[in-house]
């Protein structure tokens, strides 16, 4: 190799490096700031965006609690009011990457954890009433895991992976995307909250499977990096939350609802069912969502994503069952029946959010509260 080509090499080398860092540090920042979407979030980003929590912010909590009270106490469906899942989402996402022009001490003030504490409630309330009862009489881990198959066999939400196969046009497969960007490019972490709270098989189990959800230790293969290489094939921006003020409610209400069960030990129950149920509407759905994109045009790099949950999953879907959820049962039978609640919990949520969507497309409109047209994908 002469002098010239080693350099050309090295100048071509260091561009490549250069642009994956580049693109590794967009998806990894803070959540932008979001457009609020009621009096309750503006108040809070009001607060937050105004400095670290000092003697003087102290007016300006209290201004919040009072609010958050006043809502909660007005009997509103917080399932769909777009203000407070908002401000939940903010609230939670302190707790994840952090929110640009906010101060990372937030995290942990008294005041705003009250503040989310009394969102808490009523959210966690309405969150069990979305999911119903489900009931289990064994207490085995076959049959615990028996049971919660049962749960999704029987669930009849409609199939987005379906039209999404066979009818989505190429917008309305985009719009799939970025209705999912907000979990899928910080995939696994809600559940991983549950790692430290779980002992013995349960928590070899959940380590078990989030390895595979960070790819093995290759940055590479991570299921959010592969999520993010689908987007940039669809022409959208990887950026972590880029779409934050795309998404409609019952998107915002998934992430809650995940975010409040990691959260929680008392909940530790509720996201492994959570991630029990997660898994076992993976498998099939992926090899769908595929099966979609490729009958558009895409590519194997931008259907990696899917094509990869089609294997993954089906193994997942029985770690999580048994050797997860099953001898979580076992070990602690208390937690069986908020396993079959957190399972419930998200079959429901996630059917509305598949509603949502079908519903808007087959009327002819968006499924986002700003159409793709509308929103730059040159990044911010």
């Amino acid at each position: 190799m002469t002098a010239v080509t080693a350099r050309t090499s090295s100048r071509t080398q260091d561009r490549a490096t250069h642009g994956v860092a580049e693109q590794e540090a967009r998806r990894t920042r803070r959540l932008p700031l979001p457009r609020a979407r009621g009096p309750l979030s503006a108040a809070l980003l009001a607060t937050l965006t105004a400095g670290p929590p000092t003697q003087d912010s102290q007016a300006g909590v209290a201004t919040l609690r009072e609010a958050a009270a006043d809502l909660v106490r007005g009997g509103r469906d917080v399932l769909q009011d777009d203000d407070v899942q908002l401000t939940l989402t903010v609230l939670y996402e302190l707790h994840h990457r952090g929110v640009d022009e906010v101060d990372d001490a937030w995290e942990w003030e008294p005041g705003l954890l009250a503040v989310r504490q009394s969102l808490e409630r009523p959210f966690e309330a309405a969150v069990w009433s979305r999911a119903g009862q489900p009931s289990c009489v064994e207490t085995d881990a076959a049959g615990v895991a028996r049971r919660l198959f049962q749960l999704v066999a029987a669930d009849d939400a409609p199939s987005l992976a379906r039209y999404v196969a066979k009818d989505a046009d190429s917008g309305q497969a985009r719009e799939y995307l970025v209705l999912k960007s907000l979990y899928q490019l910080k995939e696994a972490d809600p559940h991983t909250w549950a790692i430290p709270r779980l002992a013995g098989a349960p928590k070899a189990a959940l380590v078990e499977i989030q390895t595979d959800e960070y790819g093995g230790g290759q940055a590479g293969h991570m299921h959010a990096e592969l999520f993010a290489r689908a987007m940039r094939g669809a022409g959208l921006d990887d950026a972590y939350g880029r779409y934050v003020d795309a998404v409609p409610v019952p998107v915002l209400v998934a992430l809650n609802m995940m975010s409040l069960f990691g959260l929680h030990r008392r909940l530790r129950g509720a996201i492994v069912g959570h991630l029990a149920a997660y898994e076992m509407t993976s498998s099939v759905p992926s090899r769908l969502y595929g099966n979609g994109f490729r009958r558009l045009g895409h590519d194997a790099d931008t259907t990696r994503y899917f094509d990869e949950h089609v294997e993954a999953d089906a193994v997942h879907e029985q770690i999580a069952g048994r050797d997860l959820a099953g001898r979580l049962a076992e070990q602690e039978p208390g937690l069986r029946d908020d396993i079959l609640l957190g399972a419930a919990a998200c079959l429901a949520i996630e059917g509305d959010v598949a509603a949502f969507a079908l519903d808007r497309w087959k009327k002819g409109d968006s499924s986002l509260l700003v159409p793709l047209d509308d929103v730059s994908t040159s990044g911010s």
